[in-house]
């Protein structure tokens, strides 16, 4: 039984991955495609705003799609990003100034949503569009001049490339995704979690850093582990990946094995780092001193995955934590 509950945690998704659609990347520069597209009357266009903010149903944890027919009507003069094509519609992403968005919702009613929030409300397939979305939306606001010579660019490839308007040397540009790792260690029967000052009292979380230049994301994993709690860590162990587009990360996930439980910080970026066992976070999380990260993270599912090879449910964990 212990099994299987290791075996099903480590199957479900990271909220924001396993999103099934065929960005059709082959057909992004092929203007005329793209413009019969978004014509098309199941086409949807996801609606944000300059803050990387959806608009969602009011009373409903869902986006308030933009159809085809009101962008041609209301919205045709703004650019939209093509996402892809599943459950036989096109998919697009609209970003609307304020003055856009003030007309859309008084159309429809919207609300705005931040992607944290509806990453644990949204359905899974709406929760990935709109970190894709934000993703590549924030990627393009971000490269307004050419990185290498200060021109200003212009988006192209329906979205996802930006050309530097350079006469004598224009530049292509394309999105770039900061990685990062994040890592449970163990050693033996307890697991190494850190926490930040800052955070809510009694939380703690796996530890993570991003990728230095010329590292390979084992060598990240010993390297942030050691510099942030001074432990050894032996090897490790891909687990999974989590986009996150907060702003522009990908979260990658791994189990380690640790050389001792010698913990001995190092820099000011932790406030304590501790090793804990089954028992301790049992005890901790039902007397209310001990806390873990949302379920929107993958160092959730990192916990999740270690208590459940031990036996224990983490969902069930939460479900009866005391809430203060």
């Amino acid at each position: 039984m212990d099994r299987d509950k290791a075996v099903a945690a480590e199957a479900r998704e990271n909220v924001f991955a396993g999103v099934d659609i065929d960005r059709m990347a082959e057909r992004r520069d092929d203007r005329l495609w793209v413009e019969e597209t978004e014509r098309a009357a199941d086409t949807r266009f996801l609606v944000l705003d300059t803050e990387g903010r959806a608009m969602a149903l009011t009373g409903a944890d869902l986006p308030q799609w933009m159809s085809s027919n009101m962008r041609a009507e209301r919205f045709g003069d703004v650019p939209a990003t093509f996402l892809g094509l599943a459950r036989d519609s096109a998919w697009f992403a609209l970003v609307l100034d304020e003055a856009h968005v003030e007309i859309f919702v008084a159309l429809t009613g919207a609300r705005r949503v931040g992607l944290r929030d509806a990453g644990l409300a949204f359905p899974a397939f709406e929760a990935g569009l709109f970190a894709f979305a934000k993703g590549v939306t924030h990627w393009q606001r971000q490269m307004r001049f050419c990185s290498l010579c200060g021109a200003p660019t212009m988006v192209v490839s329906s979205g996802h490339r930006v050309q530097c308007t350079n006469p004598d040397e224009p530049h292509l540009h394309f999105p770039r995704t900061d990685a990062a790792i994040i890592v449970i260690v163990e050693h033996e029967d307890a697991c190494l979690l850190g926490r930040q000052r800052g955070w809510p009292v009694g939380r703690y979380s796996t530890l993570a850093g991003f990728i230095e230049p010329g590292e390979s994301l084992e060598d990240a994993v010993k390297r942030e582990v050691r510099e942030e709690s001074g432990v050894e860590v032996l090897h490790a162990t891909y687990h999974s990946s989590q986009p996150w587009p907060l702003p522009a990360s990908l979260m990658v996930g791994f189990t380690a094995t640790a050389k001792n439980r010698d913990i001995r910080l190092r820099d000011d970026e932790l406030e304590d780092a501790r090793w804990f066992t089954v028992a301790d976070i049992v005890e901790g999380m039902a007397n209310g001193t001990l806390g873990v990260p949302p379920p929107l993270s993958v160092s959730y599912r990192l916990i999740e995955h270690w208590l459940a090879e031990r036996g224990v449910s983490l969902d069930e964990l939460v479900s009866a934590t005391p809430r203060r």
